[in-house]
């Protein structure tokens, strides 16, 4: 679909003419440099146009005639020579050297030559000589063999006879038995105008080398392959009529020749092995013209063809060179050049450009030399709102092939409808207006521009033929358009100085219907930009003119236009990459650079094939595309793996070399995340990606659709539904309450119905009436709500492109979303027609969450049992058979026994595949039941066991054993102690069962409130008292009369397991109150430590003599304790110090010595490569392997077991500095704790003149919490806490940040699984525990 358009056209002649006639040319190795050969010597043109720098004279040396009667029949450039070799038909190969300008002849052949052919690399050059032989030579001209053209064999590719018959006995084929009876025709020599000359072609690797001869025998032509060892490999089967022109593709697959034939002239196509494969028809009469030369470009995708109208006895003959290429196994004729018929115009020898696959060298007689730039393009409307929105042209020779892909996707080569036109047509512009974009302005090989329009014309016109549409009774519902106006187009050249062919180029059709062409000025490597109006119409006449309004000189080549009809602008791009911009409203209309926003002017890096105008956030930028896939915004590069690109809207579209399409929305996005879109690869599910076939190109966006049309490599197209387009379509649907439309698309797209109401929730509520009318279809009603799901779809499955989403709706978020969906459209089909709706009333309820399946049985049965006069009424049978395909039937059956109605437990029963044998005895049963007792037992049977127990508990006293014993199979205590009165026998006894269930649990506290709440009081006491609730005991205790001995004994026994408990003070208060035990109590609370309630208790009951005897000797006890508690903490934590101090010595020596040690064997370093030479000291001083650190994660118990070995005290153990800070922090939590407890004692000591004992214990305490204070800095270092907060090895860690923190002596930092180990403890300086009178 795609055609090829002119890039960049440039030509020059010298300004001195050389002597001689021009006959040959090559490619110099510096670009733009061209040799000619002429008939007096070789000539060398330059890029610029200059006069004849360098020339070399070959009459001056005697090797060509002074009448200039000789010829030149080969010229090569030979760079590493820096020479120019050339072949003159007298037989002298000569290197010329155009610096020195000295002639060498190498070689002379005295039979002369006709052909000097070098291989693609040029290691070898084939001669043909006169007497039709074939030499072969190296590069320094040494033969290697010489062979005659005319050989007898085939060749070594000759074809193996299997024994399989003779040729007549075989298939023939659509030509029929007859053909086996027929004579070989003879073969007829060839035209009277072939030169007889041979034709050599080599093969794109140089490794095979066709020759095409006049084969003296028969006088026909016959290709003949031979190898680089001049070997004959293969022999052309007999052609008649096969001529001079050969040309094999450079990939190697296909030679090309011409052949003429009874009734047409053909393109054939041979194999390497000599059969024909294929062939196409020249746009000619047999005889009207001859085929110079056929030439394919380097990259084997167009064929060039030369073609000469046979001589005429009035005038010269017309040349042309016509460009064809192929898709989809068809060929079309792509550009056409006609050079007239002026004698200086008349083409001497045409070239491809070895590098350039596009670009075609063309020198002429006169010495005008010409160059013509090609690239790919895709000719398509540009519309967006008109009925012709999705037009693609391709140009086919005289032919304009258009396909409206918004009726259908034809595949080419066929096409809707073909334009025909008189000349060969060379390019195809839209209308740049959106609403005439179907409108087509075809420039044709005779720079006319004809105009098709769409719109009334009742006759139709005779130019348009519908293509692959209609036809056989089938009337096309396509419109067509009609040859509006040809224009001829006079930019006032001079009558002698013609035009070159493709004079004018990137014709654009601006909405104004004024028309911008492209000119070259002709004494100038300069562009002009020509803007045309239509002139007044003449009457009679048959082509009307069309006037230069404004003709601007652009300071430079004008490579490319692309036209914004929004913003009203012209971008043309040069051949330096400067883009200008062109404002054709302006009076008058204004040329000028093209700039950002910023004010910078913009320029591409890189010549770009493919332009185009859009907006970004606003701001019109250009966007350009590379033949090597680099892909620019303005001047930025933000990709370089670009195939094609489109335009649509607000979206940007582009196919990658990783065979995906992306699309972008261009409204909300920046440049930078344009560049990181195309950069990274999308989420999976992301709608901006999906993958295409290898190698897909975008064609066209049908817009107001979704249909992107990707053509593949071969030709054929396919059409994708992009999913983002997709969405941003449904999404403007949605916002203008297009539901049927939306729901269409969605439901053929597969895209997720969810999205109907996720996108805007608030709006699809208060429109469901307007939904379930535009859709009107119960099966669509029902395949939305069965795709209904509890999850938002804009968050999950379809984020919007720009990042907006729209909330729920605040008034139902109480409400989930399915359910509340079902029940706002259940109300609103209920009232627009619920017999119509039936079924999908019954979906609403069967959808909800969970099922309100009774309610939609109930309705099944309400239809049973009312006769509606619809016809299309839904029947209950109906809508039963509907519920069981939404529902299990076994589950449905449950269901409805669950409504307690027979009927239709009897209706779904018939229709499940139960046999009546099962249900209808069960049945029997249940009808023949008490109400209460029937319901029961259905809900015990579907394990509805709260509905039984309520059903049940209205059976009676008789039943209550059977409820009891279900109560507690099930558990269902709280549900059952509900359904009878507190005060009631039954609900005493189910509180007895709940209690004892409750104590086999051993809760005990709330089984005694249970008991307790139901006046079981003794069960209640035990309960308490098992549970260390000794106030609840007692008062039950008194709650069921107990004498004063039996509450004594009580308090007693309460006492004693308070006391193993280390409950002093509450078993002191129970023998006081409870036993009048003041003495015993008195003696616990010392025990206790508990000394100012004690002293209390002793003056209460004026027991002075008990402080002498046991209050001052528990005091002084007391003080010896703390003392030797103090002191042994402070000798441990002194000692644990010094041990910390040596071993972080030990660690410090070891990380200095760091080299020396191996890899450990722990498991953090696990973590790292094993070329990681980092090390925790902890393990460098240990004396054994570390395999009990290895620990598996088996149980929690073997991991405690483990922990406790890790952080050993062992001396020379892993991780030993770890326990040490282990020890030393419970030390100093094991002080800090005793403060208060000293600070009661030291006021006890005081009080009864123990003042040398308080001031040694504050003293002692003072002392070792000052040692514990100035300790714990010099202990948790700053490097020690600092990795705590950031840890060496880590999930976070990578080893770089291990080898910093190594360089920085972080390392020597244990590496702890328990950081708050690494942290110091607090000191709690608020508590004032000393007492000042002792100070």
């Amino acid at each position: 679909m795609r055609n090829l358009r002119l890039h960049r056209a440039a030509g020059r002649r010298p300004a001195a003419v050389p002597p001689g006639a021009p006959q040959r040319f090559c490619l110099g190795a510096e670009p733009g440099v061209v040799l000619v050969g002429s008939r007096r010597g070789v000539v060398e043109l330059d890029a610029a146009g200059q006069p004849v720098t360098r020339e070399v004279s070959l009459t001056a040396e005697g090797f060509m005639p002074e009448d200039e009667s000789g010829s030149i029949v080969g010229i090569e450039d030979l760079p590493e020579q820096e020479c120019v070799c050339v072949a003159t038909a007298a037989g002298d190969i000569l290197l010329c050297n155009l610096s020195t300008k000295q002639v060498e002849c190498v070689g002379s052949v005295d039979s002369g030559l006709s052909v000097m052919s070098w291989s693609p690399d040029q290691e070898l050059v084939l001669l043909a000589t006169g007497q039709q032989t074939l030499i072969m030579m190296t590069r320094d001209f040494e033969p290697i063999t010489e062979k005659q053209i005319h050989q007898d064999e085939f060749g070594e590719g000759k074809f193996v006879a299997l024994g399989w018959g003779k040729k007549e006995t075989q298939f023939h084929g659509s030509e029929g038995k007859q053909a086996a009876h027929r004579k070989q025709m003879e073969v007829s020599p060839t035209s009277a105008w072939d030169d007889s000359r041979p034709r050599v072609t080599w093969r794109g690797d140089g490794q095979f080398v066709a020759v095409s001869a006049v084969c003296p025998e028969t006088g026909a032509r016959k290709v003949r392959v031979w190898n680089r060892e001049l070997v004959l490999q293969s022999t052309s089967e007999p052609i008649s009529g096969l001529e001079q022109a050969l040309a094999w593709k450079p990939s190697g697959n296909l030679i090309a020749s011409t052949q003429e034939k009874p009734n047409r002239h053909d393109v054939v196509f041979l194999e390497k092995n000599g059969l024909l494969h294929g062939e196409f028809t020249l746009p000619f009469q047999k005889g009207q013209v001859k085929v110079n030369e056929l030439l394919w470009n380097a990259d084997s995708t167009v064929l060039a063809i030369w073609l000469e109208e046979l001589k005429t006895e009035k005038s010269n003959p017309n040349s042309y060179v016509q460009l064809w290429t192929t898709g989809n196994y068809h060929w079309y004729l792509k550009q056409s050049l006609h050079f007239g018929n002026m004698e200086k115009n008349k083409l001497v020898s045409v070239l491809w450009d070895p590098v350039i696959p596009y670009r075609l060298h063309v020198l002429c007689q006169g010495w005008q030399y010409l160059c013509y730039d090609w690239h790919w393009t895709t000719d398509h409307g540009m519309g967006q709102n008109s009925q012709h929105v999705a037009n693609v042209a391709v140009i086919d020779g005289d032919k304009v092939l258009v396909t409206a892909f918004q009726h259908a996707v034809v595949p080419p080569p066929m096409c809707t409808y073909e334009l025909q036109l008189k000349k060969a047509v060379n390019q195809v512009a839209f209308h740049t207006d959106p609403k005439r974009s179907g409108d087509m302005a075809v420039l044709d090989a005779d720079n006319k521009i004809t105009v098709y329009r769409y719109g009334q014309r009742t006759v139709k016109d005779p130019t348009v033929r519908l293509g692959a549409v209609g036809g056989n009774g089938f009337k096309a519902d396509v419109e067509t358009p009609h040859l509006d106006k040809t224009y001829r187009v006079d930019l006032g050249s001079n009558a002698n100085e013609m035009m070159h062919p493709l004079g004018l180029r990137s014709l654009t059709w601006l909405p104004d219907d004024s028309f911008l062409v492209v000119g070259q000025d002709q004494h100038a490597s300069q562009s002009v930009l020509h803007h045309l109006t239509a002139a007044p119409r003449v009457t009679g006449a048959e082509e009307e003119h069309l006037n230069l309004r404004l003709s601007v000189p652009v300071d430079g080549e004008v490579i490319s236009l692309c036209c914004s009809p929004v913003t009203k602008t012209v971008a043309l791009q040069l051949a330096d990459g400067r883009i200008l911009k062109y404002l054709w409203e302006a009076s008058p209309p204004v040329l000028e650079p093209w700039q950002t926003s910023s004010g910078r002017a913009v320029q591409f890096p890189h010549l770009c094939v493919q332009t185009a105008l859009t907006g970004i956030s606003g701001e019109e930028v250009i966007l350009g595309l590379t033949d090597r896939c680099r892909f620019f915004v303005n001047d930025t590069e933000v990709a370089s793996n670009i195939t094609s690109f489109a335009t649509y809207n607000e979206f940007l579209l582009v196919t990658t070399n990783s065979h995906t399409c992306q699309c972008f929305c261009l409204k909300d996005i920046t440049l930078k995340a344009l560049q990181a879109g195309l950069g990274s690869a999308a989420a999976p599910n992301s709608e901006t990606l999906r993958k295409v076939e290898r190698g897909s190109r975008i064609v066209t966006v049908v817009p107001q659709d979704t249909k992107v049309v990707l053509q593949m490599p071969r030709g054929n197209l396919e059409t994708v539904h992009h999913r983002a387009l997709v969405l941003a379509q449904i999404r403007k649907w949605l916002d203008r309450l297009m539901f049927r439309e939306a729901f269409q698309c969605m439901r053929k797209l597969r895209i997720n119905l969810n999205l109907l109401y996720d996108h805007n929730p608030k709006v699809f509520l208060e429109n469901v009436e307007t939904f379930i009318k535009q859709i009107d279809s119960v099966n669509h009603i029902n395949l939305f709500f069965t795709e209904l799901k509890d999850e938002d779809f804009t968050k999950s499955m379809y984020p919007s492109l720009n990042g907006s989403s729209n909330a729920q709706p605040h008034q139902h978020l109480d409400q989930k979303k399915v359910n509340l969906i079902c029940d706002m459209m259940r109300v609103a089909m209920e009232r627009i027609d619920p017999e119509k709706y039936c079924l999908s009333i019954l979906t609403a309820h069967v959808k909800k969450n969970p099922p309100e399946l009774e309610i939609a049985l109930q309705k099944v049965h309400d239809l049973r049992e009312s006769i509606s006069p619809n016809v299309t009424a839904v029947s209950a049978e109906e809508a039963l058979k509907y519920l069981l395909f939404l529902v299990d039937v076994n589950e449905l059956y449950d269901y409805s026994l669950g409504t307690y109605d027979f009927d239709l437990v009897i209706m779904v029963a018939e229709k499940s595949q139960k046999d009546p044998k099962e249900y209808l005895p069960f049945l029997n049963t249940l009808q023949k039941m008490e109400t209460n007792y029937q319901r029961y037992t259905i809900d015990k049977h579907l394990k509805r066991y709260a509905k039984a127990l309520g059903h049940l508990s209205k059976c009676g006293p008789e039943h209550f054993s059977e409820f009891l014993n279900l109560v507690k199979d099930q558990n269902l205590y709280c549900e059952a102690l509900k359904l009878y009165p507190s005060s009631t026998q039954e609900y005493k006894d189910i509180s007895d069962a709940y209690g004892e269930y409750l104590i086999q649990k051993q809760l005990y506290e709330q089984a005694a409130l249970i008991f307790a709440r139901a006046g079981i009081f003794a069960k209640a006491l035990d309960a308490f008292l098992s549970s260390g609730s000794w106030q609840q005991a007692l008062c039950m205790a008194s709650r069921l009369g107990y004498t004063t001995d039996k509450l004594s004994s009580l308090a007693q026994s309460m006492a004693g397991k308070l006391v193993e408990q280390r409950k002093h003070a509450e078993a002191a208060m129970l023998l006081e109150q409870y036993t009048q035990d003041y003495e015993e109590a008195v003696l616990l609370l010392l025990e206790g430590a508990f000394w100012e309630e004690a002293l209390r208790l002793i003056h209460k009951y004026d027991r002075l003599d008990i402080l002498e005897t046991n209050f001052k000797p528990a005091v002084l006890e007391a003080q010896k304790s703390q003392l030797v508690f103090l002191d042994s903490q402070k000798t441990a934590f002194l000692r644990h110090k010094s041990r910390l101090q040596v071993v972080r010595e030990l660690k410090e020596k070891a990380s200095e010595s760091l080299h020396d040690y191996e890899m450990p064997n722990c498991p953090e370093l696990d973590l790292f490569s094993e070329t990681s030479s980092v090390v925790t000291a902890s393990d460098m001083n240990s004396k054994y392997s570390h395999s009990n650190s290895r620990i598996s994660a088996r149980s929690s118990k073997n991991r405690r077991k483990a922990e406790r070995k890790r952080y050993s005290l062992k001396e020379g153990s892993p991780f030993e500095d770890v326990a040490l800070l282990e020890v030393l922090g419970e030390n100093v939590r094991a002080v800090e704790n005793v403060k208060g407890d000293v600070h009661i004692l030291l006021k006890q000591l005081v009080l009864f003149g123990f003042d040398e004992q308080a001031v040694g214990l504050q003293q002692v305490l003072e002392e070792v919490l000052q040692l514990m204070e100035t300790s714990i800095p010099e202990i948790w270092t700053p490097d020690v806490q600092q990795s705590s907060l950031n840890p060496v090895l880590g999930p976070n860690s990578t080893a770089n940040s291990i080898m910093a923190a190594y360089q920085q002596k972080r390392m020597l930092a244990p590496v702890v699984q328990d950081p708050e180990l690494l942290i110091p403890p607090k000191l709690n300086k608020n508590l004032q525990w000393k007492l000042h009178l002792l100070q």
